[in-house]
């Protein structure tokens, strides 16, 4: 796993180098990965939006995309980190993405910071987009982004897949229990709407409003 930036700005202030030092630096690890016959999966940060420099251009995604591919990933993550993304936008990242690396082996990884997580997921769907990052009860965040918050919750992810009539080989009960078991673990409470929503309903015993 590697990770990169689509913004020159948060590149300096996460790991104190240029984007194109960044992917020098990479050369001899993904080399030696390669070599080794792992898989090599590349991130790349502030795709939809930089908490220091604002907006972050297409060509800027696409450049570094370019440049993993370069590498020899064969996954590469388009990566809303501060979730200021929204599903026009993911939309027309996602399509310029995939016009120079396989659509198949792009992934959205995208955090929900204004709500927008979701929506932003079925918009890459759209785009035939297939692998997608969550957190179970939504937990995790990146300490580099002010008010950043944490991954789409798992369980909101899958209720939407079983909306849409796609498999997934999971179960929405048994995982928002496990999101329940983890909160409570913790003692930080699921952050997961699809989550929180029938457990509090279950334990009130009450039919939802209509």
């Amino acid at each position: 796993m590697i990770f990169g930036a689509a913004s020159e700005a948060f590149s300096q202030k996460n790991i104190n180098c240029s984007i194109a030092e960044s992917i020098a630096r990479f050369e001899p690890v993904a080399k030696a990965a390669k070599d080794a016959g792992m898989r090599v999966r590349g991130s790349i940060s502030c795709a939809l939006g930089c908490p220091y420099q604002g907006e972050v251009s297409i060509e800027a995604v696409v450049n570094v995309v370019e440049r993993m591919k370069a590498l020899g990933c064969d996954e590469i993550d388009i990566a809303d980190t501060i979730g200021v993304g929204t599903p026009k936008r993911t939309r027309e990242v996602m399509a310029a993405a995939s016009k120079v690396f396989a659509r198949k082996r792009l992934s959205g990884h995208f955090h929900d910071t204004y709500g927008q997580a979701v929506g932003n997921i079925y918009a890459a769907l759209q785009e035939g987009i297939e692998i997608f990052h969550a957190s179970v009860a939504r937990l995790g965040g990146c300490p580099y982004a002010k008010g950043a918050i944490g991954n789409v919750a798992t369980e909101d992810v899958v209720y939407l897949l079983n909306g849409l009539g796609i498999e997934t080989g999971v179960d929405l009960d048994q995982l928002i229990e496990i999101g329940d078991f983890i909160s409570r673990a913790i003692g930080k409470p699921s952050a997961s709407r699809a989550g929180k929503a029938p457990l509090t309903k279950k334990r009130d015993g009450v039919t939802a409003c209509v």
